[in-house]
């Protein structure tokens, strides 16, 4: 089985490459420098999420294959073959480094190819193939790791109490009522990300919370930017009620894949999962 290891530095924080890996514009992006046409059905991915991948040939683009995401977060993205010509292929991307970077970036990808020792004929191709295809993505995540650095925020809350975390049904706009998300809103122009969360959960939810870590990775949304902070009720604030949601909901681990959660939450289930140690 042939393995093809690659490393790089991004200046840049690790949860920011973590957020852009799962980016599947950054990764169309990507792919298009090198001619091979890349497709998925969202915008943030999440292991089970599949990318179908079209590559350059003789005769114009031939469908190759399909990817199955196994596993994305903070410390890198994973994937593996489920349908194409290759008999397997896996795709490691693991980030290293301090928190504010930069990050460390190690590629590695295996792969057995079709029609056994004829195969094999093929692995030097591929080989040169699959690091234009690397150092392309390498070069798209450093340019929009600068931009997403730069971009306005919108914080996330985590908010825990009794092994539930909250959810709110948004009311509004019309596209968007009836899903799922977790409370936040915009940082104001010189506002620290924490007194932006009790900010936003003071006028959202009428009560006061104690702001912990950062949970999960940048996600972009838009030109802006997502990060998710945990939190908890301090001790003899009001309940929090709906000041501007549908409804609040207290949901378990099991519970959070029953919503219908906002396209960029979606994204945080996972993390929300491990939160509540389920």
């Amino acid at each position: 089985m042939p393995v093809l290891r690659s490393t790089s530095t991004l200046d840049a924080p690790r949860r920011t490459v973590a957020g852009l890996l799962r980016d599947t514009d950054a990764a169309v992006e990507a792919a298009a420098r090198v001619g091979v046409v890349l497709t998925a059905t969202v915008r943030l991915l999440v292991a089970g999420d599949e990318i179908r991948v079209a590559l350059p040939g003789p005769l114009g683009r031939v469908a190759a294959c399909r990817t199955r995401v196994t596993r994305a977060g903070v410390d890198g993205l994973w994937s593996e073959l489920c349908a194409g010509p290759a008999a397997a292929l896996r795709h490691a991307t693991t980030l290293t480094g301090p928190e504010q970077g930069p990050t460390t970036l190690t590629d590695e990808l295996t792969w057995t190819g079709p029609l056994g020792v004829l195969g094999q004929l093929a692995d030097p191709v591929l080989r040169v193939f699959a690091r234009r295809v690397l150092s392309a993505r390498r070069a798209v995540l450093s340019e929009r790791a600068g931009v997403l650095g730069r971009a306005p925020v919108v914080v996330g809350t985590a908010l825990v109490h009794g092994g539930r975390v909250l959810a709110a049904c948004r009311a509004h706009p019309p596209e968007l009522a009836g899903r799922w998300e977790v409370p936040g809103g915009g940082v104001e122009a010189g506002e620290p990300e924490p007194d932006a969360v009790r900010r936003e959960c003071a006028e959202e939810l009428g009560t006061r919370v104690r702001v912990g870590g950062r949970i999960g990775t940048d996600l972009p949304i838009g030109r802006r930017v997502l990060r998710i902070h945990r939190a908890e009720i301090v001790p003899g604030a009001p309940e929090p009620w709906a000041r501007e949601h549908r409804e609040l909901r207290w949901v378990d681990a099991p519970g959070l894949a029953e919503l219908g959660w906002l396209d960029a939450d979606r994204a945080l289930v996972a993390d929300l999962r491990e939160l509540l140690g389920g």
